[in-house]
């Protein structure tokens, strides 16, 4: 394996509104770095709306479009056809959304880019709750958490929505699972991802210190102990079909990474336990598919 080198450029200005510790900041720097200044970006209500900062200030340094909390991948389909009409073919078109836009509100218009196979990247931060307006559970929240609607008393009952099968059943170009605690991963699949025409869709695990009740500076050890652990695979699925996972996990104990966030100190032994054999099952459906 070559040297991994994260590139230089800078992207991202200082200042920015993020919370200490949050995954979604360092995600766009990270993203920003590799996609460059040719770069155009569509961006619903989410954390980020108020992270890049109030108008007419920006923290990032491409193009910003801002838009409605449900259009994002919409908004970057009308920015792609406006540019192609003027020959700017080699701009990236990037919309960035959070889960609750992406996973819930979004979901329609994402689908409907994807089943038209427009020529962009939507990238999706996923911090497992709709955080922005109070940690209010989503359908990217797992099982067994706490947000402000599912508290301790009632916890979320329902698994986390596997947001990357239902982007590959559309057999866009390329999906793929990313995170912030494995950069020399992420910067190879942006990469990837900006050589490919055609929709393509990446997720990106990102930890929220106050929505996970959890310390600034655990961020990057929780993001890895989600992988380590095996409960955020990282892999990619090329035209839906062709699986490739990327990171084995270690199979350290689940309870390792519950119980540095609040949101899961609820949990039983019992819970756990369980969680444990879920996680164990979805990588046997995984690795099957990663051998057709």
């Amino acid at each position: 394996m070559k040297n991994f080198i994260l590139p230089e450029e800078e992207n991202m200005r200082q200042g920015h509104l993020a919370c200490p510790g949050c995954g979604g900041a360092l995600a766009m720097r990270f993203a920003l770095k590799v996609l460059g200044r040719k770069t155009v970006l569509s961006l619903p209500a989410c954390c980020w709306s108020v992270i890049d900062g109030p108008f007419p200030y920006s923290s990032v340094r491409v193009p910003l479009f801002h838009c409605a909390f449900e259009t994002a991948a919409s908004t970057a389909s009308g920015i792609r056809a406006g540019l192609d009409m003027r020959g700017m073919e080699d701009v990236n078109v990037v919309a960035w959304a959070g889960d609750g836009g992406t996973f819930d509100i979004g979901l329609q218009a994402l689908s409907g880019a994807a089943e038209r196979n427009e020529n962009i990247i939507y990238i999706c931060y996923d911090n497992e709750a709709y955080m922005n307006t109070g940690i209010q559970r989503s359908s990217a929240t797992p099982k067994g958490a706490w947000t402000t609607t599912t508290p301790v008393e009632h916890p979320k009952t329902e698994p986390k929505k596997n947001m990357v099968e239902i982007m590959a059943a559309h057999r866009i170009p390329y999906t793929a699972t990313l995170s912030i605690a494995y950069p020399d991963d992420f910067v190879r699949k942006i990469e990837k991802a900006k050589k490919i025409k055609g929709t393509r869709f990446l997720h990106i695990f990102s930890p929220c210190p106050p929505g996970w009740k959890m310390a600034p500076e655990l961020t990057i050890e929780i993001a890895r102990l989600a992988v380590r652990t095996g409960l955020f695979p990282l892999y990619e699925v090329e035209n839906g079909i062709k699986y490739t996972i990327n990171v084995e996990p270690d199979w350290i104990p689940v309870r390792e990474y519950f119980k540095l966030q609040g949101r899961f100190s609820h949990l039983t032994e019992d819970d756990l336990k369980e969680i444990e054999r879920n996680v164990k099952l979805e990588w046997e459906i995984l690795r099957k598919k990663a051998m057709i």
